[in-house]
């Protein structure tokens, strides 16, 4: 047999991660996410699940070893776990990983039905431990349903990681209280400095941006922190909390440029390939799918091509009174 192709981007950065946005749609308005009022995209212009399954295979085909499902909120799209369970056949032969992000609002329907399957991972996006500031954030949440939808998640089996957005006067003062939180249930935890993505209506980039620089620096005045040689490929940088074990992730593309090992691509639900998440440039690949019923080549051809134009990194950037590199489309359309 062949050894399967690799999809290698012009820094000689081999690409096997695939994050797949299903949906533009969520049960949250999370206010450094999407304006309340959001108009979503046409059902028309979304991929079936048959044309995500068809084109998930294709990228399987060329060397993509992890598939990461994402939203919007993936677990509110019909019928998402008919394509769980399909896309799950990859599993112990080409695909080493498949798991999602969530907000964990579905989590107490699905855990069960995502453990049998194969999903050993998610990571659930949640930002404070305060029912009133969680109604506050996502505007629509129930803070009650995501904890419920994380004990139902470890009672499945399937390991949880925190990933918690950084927001300046929002929640700094529950820092401390989160990550002892996560390290009685067992739990890492990523931060994340807010993005520049897609127009969040009355919100103020700047007022939400909180460095992880200075966050690092809180969190090493109460515990002593080891640096990890880990490098997954991925943007996050690691340390280690002595007392609790457990491990903390550092998502910091405004301070700490994470370009430079990049091993991954998007694709939307709409079949828009981006080969960096802080780029406008992208590749339809629906087009491709649709015009070419009977054979993945044009396909594949379309893929490799925009794997060859992947740029170095993005253009994120703040200063003082502006953000720079702003991208127009939100995150949910691109995939969280």
């Amino acid at each position: 047999m062949m050894d399967t192709p690799q999809l290698i981007d012009p820094f000689d950065r081999t690409i096997n991660y695939l994050r797949v946005s299903v949906t533009d749609r969520c049960d949250f308005r999370c206010v450094y996410c999407m304006s309340e009022n959001m108009t979503f995209l046409p059902k028309k212009e979304l991929l079936t699940l048959e044309e995500l399954d068809r084109l998930c295979s294709v990228f399987i085909s060329q060397g993509i070893r992890k598939l990461r499902i994402t939203g919007g909120e993936p677990l509110v799209r019909r019928g998402i776990m008919d394509f769980f369970k399909s896309i799950s056949r990859h599993l112990g032969d080409k695909l080493d990983e498949l798991t999602l992000t969530t907000n964990g609002s579905q989590l107490t329907r699905f855990a069960d039905d995502l453990a049998a399957i194969g999903v050993k991972r998610v990571n659930i996006s949640l930002d404070t431990l305060d029912a009133q500031k969680f109604k506050d954030i996502t505007r629509w949440g129930q803070l009650k349903k995501v904890l419920d939808g994380i004990k139902a998640a470890q009672a499945a089996g399937i390991r949880v990681k925190i990933n918690m957005v950084a927001l300046k006067g929002t929640n700094e003062e529950e820092l401390e209280d989160v990550i002892r939180w996560c390290a009685e249930k067992d739990m890492d935890i990523t931060f994340i400095e807010v993005m520049p993505m897609g127009d969040m209506g009355e919100e103020d980039r700047l007022d939400q941006y909180w460095a992880l620089s200075d966050l690092r620096k809180r969190i090493e005045k109460t515990w002593e922190l080891t640096d990890i040689p880990e490098n997954t490929g991925g943007p996050a940088r690691y340390v280690r909390v002595d007392k609790t074990g457990q491990k903390i992730g550092f998502i910091t593309p405004l301070t700490h440029n994470f370009c430079e090992s990049c091993n991954r691509v998007r694709l939307t639900c709409t079949g828009q390939l981006f080969q960096c998440l802080g780029q406008e440039k992208e590749t339809d690949l629906r087009k491709s799918l649709r015009d070419n019923p009977d054979s993945d080549a044009p396909v594949i051809k379309a893929i490799h091509g925009a794997i060859a134009l992947k740029p170095k990194g993005h253009d994120f950037s703040y200063d003082r009174k502006t953000v720079a590199g702003e991208m127009t489309r939100h995150m949910s359309h691109t995939g969280g």
